[in-house]
Formats: structure tokens, C-alpha cells, sequence
């Protein structure tokens, strides 16, 4: 009589256990618990179990649970129970493995394991960017994937020479300035690749924060303006969100590039006493902004600013800027750069709970002199409205506590009604 082979009698073995389905729920918590123990150890406990899988415990362990809806199965009693079976030469250890089709070994042993092939990943990818700004910064860069270790090996590793391209190719390293959606299709072929939300996203800002610590570089608008905090920490690696819609709106100033010379568009624009819209791309490569007679006077709103250019009539003597509501990041970093050329700002804005908040933000951001104009209880009083203010805009004006725009706010406060400055005549 021929002997069975240990191949067939494994392979007997599985099949026997792979017809009921009780067995895969016995097996996977050994599994659970060789993954703690890092032997075949502890029990599980079966719960509501029906009839058919009551019988086929009692089948197989030559013992009555009559009556029971749950069994608990050590360790010990099934490796008894499988020797005194036609299985007897077949290794729980064995069993588990050719069951599931994978090794079985403890969490101390998956955690070293991981570790070797981990540092061996690390080595080949210092090997592959050798001579990059990568390379010279490997510990940065593996921080931005500190998080991502919970994934694959294999997908941690794509992370970590993503996040190494990204750091090496950003654009500032060029004196570049790119479009997010640009650079995103250049390193990945998908222009939303690093859009906000997506996991690439977050990988990618994550780089851009560590890049910018390591340089030291504070983005300062931060705690005044928190919404803008991502896009100007993205320019500042050279890199642009949102540029279309992203202007400032200015009259009669000049622009002064980086390497010094005058912006020769903005000269244009001076001589023949036009508003125009720079754009965010335009203002990053300026160096300073001057304006007549060291001033610029900055409104809230696109008429009144229309109306303020159109009243200059040519006489080239004031500077004007238009904010439009809430400041964008071209509007702040015109405001830097105006600053830089030590330009006093006079702002006028709307008598409201939310005018007097951006007004306040504005003057605490400026970097230089910035002075309320026509923003005191008297021009309340000449631009009030009879729209009615609802309690909750009224309880933005508890975070008023600049005391030059106080009198304004408690005379709001009182009245209830919002005011619009393009009721005020602002003097030339």
C-alpha cells in the first residue's frame, strides 16, 4: 500500500477544514493570537454558534456541547485533537499557514521584519537621489511619511519618492513660479494630483511645510489671515493656487522688479492714468511698490475706488488700491511690497461689523503706517443705511478692540444699522 505524501496530506487536511465554515472563524482568531504570542497560543471564543457548526466542533473534538451557543477552543485542545486524527502529522503552525497561504509570525517578528526591508528601501532610495536636495535632507523627508507607515511597504515607499521629486523639483529652486496643476501634471502626469483633499494633496503641502521650516521661513499672515495661510506658504516655493482669480487692483504706483528695474507695463499704465488688475503671477516678481507721495489709499469697495481713480483725473497725485471685500493674497503681498517702500496706507472700508474686522486685520497686518480714513462715528453717521444688522453679524463687533475703530463700533452697536461707504464723499 502505497504511503500518502505530507503534500497530500496537507493538502487533505485543508480540504477537510475548508468544508465548514466554523473553522475559518476558529482559525482566524489562532491567527489573531499567533500574531501576539508569536506561537500557537491562547483560546478563542466562538459565540451564537448554529447547530450544524455545534456538530461539527463535536465531530472533530469527540466531545458533547449540547446544548451550548458558545464554545471556547484553546490551543491545546485542538493540537490534541488534530494529533489523534488521520492529520496527525500535519503542525497547527502548518495548518495556519497553508490555510490562510501566508507565514505566520508574531508582531515582534512583522515589526523587525518591516524594519529590515524598510531601512532597505531607504538605502536604495538615497542611492537613486544621490547628489539631490533630497538626499541631503533624508530625515525631512521621511518625516512627511511618518504617517503613511501604516500602509505597504510598497505604497510607502512610492510616498517617499514622491514627496523626495516634490521637494527636489519645487519650483523656487529655479527662481520659477508654477501653477499648482502645472507641477502637479509635470511630476505625476495628473494636473490634480496634489489638489486639496486627496491624499497626494496632503503629501504635497506636507513637503511644502517641512521645506519651509528648514529654511526657516515664517509665514507671518498666518494668525490674521488663517484662510491664506496654504497659499502663501505654497509661494513662497514658488508655487500658485488659484492665480486667475487672484489680483490686486491698483492706480497710479509703480513697480519695482527684483533685479531692480522698473516694471515697464506698470510704467504704462501710470502715464496714462489706468486702473489695472495685476495678477498674483505678475506681483511675485516684484521687489517693491511705490506710490505717490509715499501714500496709498486703499478702499473696500470697486465703485468707490472707480470713482476716486475717475476724480484724479490725471493729476497723478494720489495712489489708490481696491481690496473688493475680503483681501486676497495678491492684495497682501502688494501691501508687503508697498510697505517695503515705506509707503504710509490710509484704508476706507464699509461702516459694518464685517468692514470694520477686515479693517482692523488690515492694520494689524500692514508693516508699516496704515491710518482709518473716513472711518470714524461722523462718516457713520453720513453713510448709515436702513438695513437692519442681525444679531449674529452684531457679535462680530465684540472682536473689535483696535480703540481707533471702537468709537465706530459702538455707535453701530447702538444704531444697528450697517453703512456703506460708497454713501461718503472722499475728498481729493
Amino acid at each position: 500500500m502505497n504511503r500518502i505524501s505530507e503534500g497530500e496530506i496537507i493538502k487533505q487536511c485543508i480540504e477537510y477544514f475548508k468544508q465548514n465554515p466554523v473553522w475559518k472563524r476558529v482559525f482566524e482568531g489562532f491567527r489573531e493570537k499567533y500574531s501576539s504570542y508569536g506561537r500557537f497560543a491562547g483560546k478563542v471564543v466562538l459565540n451564537n454558534l448554529s447547530p450544524q457548526e455545534i456538530d461539527e466542533l463535536e465531530g472533530f473534538f469527540g466531545k458533547s456541547f449540547h446544548g451550548q451557543k458558545n464554545v471556547t477552543v484553546s490551543a491545546e485542545r485542538f493540537g490534541r485533537a488534530l494529533e489523534e486524527s488521520r492529520f496527525k502529522e500535519v503542525t497547527p503552525e502548518a495548518l495556519l499557514e497553508q490555510y490562510f497561504g501566508e507565514l505566520m509570525i508574531g508582531k515582534q517578528e512583522q515589526k523587525a521584519l518591516r524594519n529590515r526591508k524598510k531601512q532597505q528601501i531607504i538605502r536604495e532610495f538615497i542611492k537613486d537621489f544621490d547628489g539631490t536636495c533630497a538626499a541631503e535632507h533624508v530625515e525631512l523627508i521621511l518625516e512627511t511619511v511618518r504617517d503613511s507607515e501604516r500602509c505597504s511597504l510598497e505604497e510607502w515607499e512610492k510616498m517617499l519618492r514622491l514627496a523626495a521629486r516634490i521637494y527636489n523639483q519645487l519650483p523656487y529652486r529655479r527662481n520659477d513660479n508654477m501653477y499648482l496643476a502645472a507641477f502637479a501634471a509635470e511630476l505625476t502626469g495628473n494636473p490634480h494630483a496634489f489638489d486639496r483633499g486627496t491624499s497626494g494633496g496632503t503629501l504635497f503641502y506636507k513637503v511644502i511645510q517641512a521645506d519651509l521650516e528648514m529654511r526657516g521661513v515664517s509665514v507671518e499672515s498666518s494668525d490674521i489671515f488663517p484662510a491664506y495661510r496654504r497659499k502663501k506658504s505654497c509661494l513662497e516655493t514658488g508655487i500658485m493656487l488659484d492665480d486667475i482669480s487672484n489680483y490686486a487692483m491698483v492706480y497710479n504706483v509703480r513697480a519695482i522688479n527684483k533685479d531692480g528695474s522698473p516694471h515697464k507695463g506698470m510704467e504704462g499704465f501710470e502715464a496714462e492714468h489706468n486702473i489695472v488688475q495685476v495678477p498674483l503671477a505678475v506681483i511675485t516678481g516684484w521687489k517693491k511698490i511705490q506710490c505717490r507721495q509715499d501714500r496709498i489709499y486703499i478702499v473696500e469697495n470697486p465703485s468707490v475706488f472707480a470713482m476716486l481713480c475717475a476724480k484724479d483725473g490725471g493729476s497723478a497725485e494720489r495712489s489708490y488700491m481696491c481690496m473688493n471685500g475680503q483681501p486676497r493674497l495678491a492684495g497682501l503681498m502688494a501691501l508687503d511690497l508697498m510697505a517695503e517702500a515705506g509707503n504710509t496706507a490710509y484704508y476706507a472700508g464699509d461702516m459694518d461689523p464685517e468692514g470694520l474686522l477686515i479693517a482692523q486685520k488690515l492694520g494689524k497686518y500692514y508693516k508699516g503706517e496704515l491710518n482709518y480714513w473716513h472711518m470714524e462715528v461722523s462718516d457713520y453717521e453720513k453713510c448709515m443705511s436702513h438695513e437692519k444688522i442681525s444679531p449674529k453679524r452684531m457679535k462680530i463687533l465684540e472682536n473689535i478692540t483696535d480703540e481707533r475703530l471702537r468709537p465706530a463700533a459702538r455707535a453701530i452697536g447702538e444704531c444697528k444699522m450697517a453703512g456703506y461707504q460708497e454713501m461718503i464723499d472722499y475728498e481729493i
